[in-house]
């Protein structure tokens, strides 16, 4: 009996162990502004380029492991209107910080069958792509999960045409080594139980682990098998609730592994499930943004 349930569970877990985060995005008006504040806090990034949409533009920090922090700021001299009929456009206009996850897929259209086989909405894929400032021209499709916009409750799937190191690594190599990886997604939600029977359904999921965080003003409950930390405000009068009430259910911190922890200054820290988180500070970078040692 004990063989058969896992058996059938266990495909569940296989699933959302595949979900590897592709990129996180980090939305502003500006994207010089965005690399100033970022550098600010040691952390360098180069220029990607502008996207075909002839609205935004980009810049990144690429990791080891192959993800990336993705600075994403308006074009200059881009159309008001465009700008307004973009998905981020009140993530951008807002200097939101914390906007959007991306998850990457070898097979796309498998993924996007098996969510949908699980009753959740995915839409079709859409092509998309930039052009490097070096000339080198990336293409890529992509596919949003859910009704929600595009990559905020739940990343949005991206999957290569072109050779994926070409677009993860412009220099071709990680910009950093001191950070490994992108730990961990924070989505702040106006209900912690029913964002957690949401993940549940969509990647099968055991029971998440439960704790309050006073300091940063939240729920939190941490989902076994996926990169993310789901946070309700404590108070109506938090930062938590007022961004909630500004840009809806969405990634309101990102946290990155560390392989050089010390040589960065911690503003303050959390305890986060057993493990000690340290932030940036948030003045100075515009935005949450912390680091665990891995």
């Amino acid at each position: 009996m004990r063989y058969a349930l896992l058996a059938a569970l266990l495909p569940a877990f296989l699933f959302a162990a595949d979900l590897k985060i592709d990129h996180v995005t980090v939305a502003g008006s500006d994207i010089k502004t965005l690399q100033a504040n970022l550098s600010a806090v040691g952390i360098p990034s180069v220029y990607g380029g502008p996207h075909t949409n002839k609205t935004t533009e980009m810049a990144l920090v690429s990791l080891p492991d192959g993800s990336y922090l993705e600075l994403m700021g308006v074009q200059p001299g881009a159309d008001p209107q465009r700008v307004d009929q973009h998905e981020w456009a009140k993530f951008l206009k807002g200097n939101a910080g914390p906007c959007a996850w991306a998850a990457r897929e070898k097979d796309l259209e498998a993924e996007v069958q098996r969510l949908r086989s699980a009753g959740v909405t995915v839409a079709a894929p859409v092509k998309s792509g930039r052009q490097r400032p070096d000339g080198v021209r990336l293409d890529w499709e992509t596919s949003d999960i859910g009704t929600w916009t595009r990559g905020t409750f739940f990343p949005f799937l991206i999957h290569d045409f072109t050779p994926r190191d070409q677009r993860a690594f412009p220099q071709g190599k990680p910009s950093t080594k001191d950070f490994t990886s992108i730990a961990k997604v924070v989505i702040v939600v106006r209900n912690l139980d029913e964002g957690i029977e949401r993940y549940r359904k969509a990647y099968g999921l055991p029971a998440p682990i439960k704790q309050t965080d006073k300091s940063f003003g939240a729920y939190l409950a941490l989902l076994g098998g996926v990169p993310v930390v789901l946070a309700q405000p404590l108070t109506a009068d938090s930062w938590l609730a007022e961004r909630l009430d500004r840009f809806g259910e969405a990634p309101c911190a990102f946290v990155l592994a560390a392989s050089q922890p010390a040589r960065y200054h911690a503003a303050s820290k959390s305890r986060w499930f057993g493990a000690d988180v340290s932030w940036f500070d948030p003045e100075k970078l515009g935005w949450r943004l912390g680091f665990e040692s891995r």
